[in-house]
């Protein structure tokens, strides 16, 4: 794996010793030479770009999981997360975010989704 702390001194001619104050784009891996020893060894390849694939979700999907969602409701955590966000503890909320769907990115992405939640429940309260 590429992820190395500056205190490991890791193997291989892609990384430095110390990686601090260097950016991600310092820590590529020579292109190989077609030998098969060496500091650049391995067969040449072109390498092909990252493609990224990720797209909006079309109109009919958004209904449909619109209407699931009116149908089968909120999960536990989701209502706790509500709850916490309803008091003001955004922080909190982010944290068990975290703990419950493993990622950093993945819990803020679903604290702005609980927000919207509230948001439109205040909204609809308002109107009625």
């Amino acid at each position: 794996s590429a992820r190395v702390s500056s205190a490991r001194v890791s193997s291989g001619p892609w990384l430095s010793l110390s990686c601090e104050g260097m950016s991600s784009e310092a820590k590529v891996k020579k292109p190989a030479n077609g030998i098969a020893v060496g500091l650049n060894k391995g067969h040449v390849v072109t390498r092909l770009p990252r493609v990224v694939k990720k797209t909006a979700a079309s109109k009919r999907n958004h209904a449909v999981r619109e209407l699931i969602r009116d149908v089968v409701g909120y999960a536990p955590y989701e209502r706790r997360m509500i709850e916490l966000l309803k008091v003001g503890r955004e922080k909190r909320a982010l944290r068990f975010a975290k703990r419950r769907l493993g990622t950093h990115i993945r819990g803020k992405a679903k604290r702005e989704e609980m927000s919207r939640v509230i948001q439109k429940q205040r909204q609809r309260q308002a109107h009625h």
